[in-house]
């Protein structure tokens, strides 16, 4: 367990590949850094943070599509309770919501999202990050 966290550790301090051979990326919100393992294909999407155990705080999940349209997520077979981001080509958060874990109640984009970005539950709250605020990072446009 010591060198699986010990790992994780060294992953969520620094771009490059996740342990689960996801590319990982800043994102910035606000004055807040977030490093995020990017989903941007049909299979890696569709795994999600399912059957993991651990997310560290400074960590997340960006899940990237082709083009916007209504983003539809549940928590099945997730045990973090998680934050969900949905956010416009733009990089504008048109939403946030909490999943509970194991929850296959659908939580959906309220207009057409480009991207969602998972987090652990209350870090949005936390560091002061809304509705409204704008992602930036290498997967938005400038």
């Amino acid at each position: 367990m010591f060198v699986s966290l010990f790992f994780v550790h060294l992953i969520a301090t620094q771009p490059g590949v996740s342990e689960y051979g996801l590319p990982v990326l800043p994102l910035y919100v606000k004055s807040e850094t977030l490093l995020v393992e990017i989903a941007d294909r049909p299979d890696t999407r569709m795994l999600g943070l399912m059957y993991r155990e651990y997310l560290p705080d400074s960590m997340g999940m960006l899940f990237i599509f082709e083009r916007p349209q209504i983003l539809r997520f549940w928590m099945k077979n997730t045990s973090i309770p998680l934050d969900i981001a949905f956010i416009k080509e733009d990089g504008t958060i048109i939403d946030i919501q909490t999943m509970a874990p194991f929850d296959t109640t659908l939580h959906s984009s309220p207009e057409k999202a480009k991207f969602a970005l998972e987090v652990n539950r209350g870090w949005f709250k936390e560091h002061g990050i809304t509705v409204g605020d704008t992602v930036r990072g290498p997967a938005f446009p400038r």
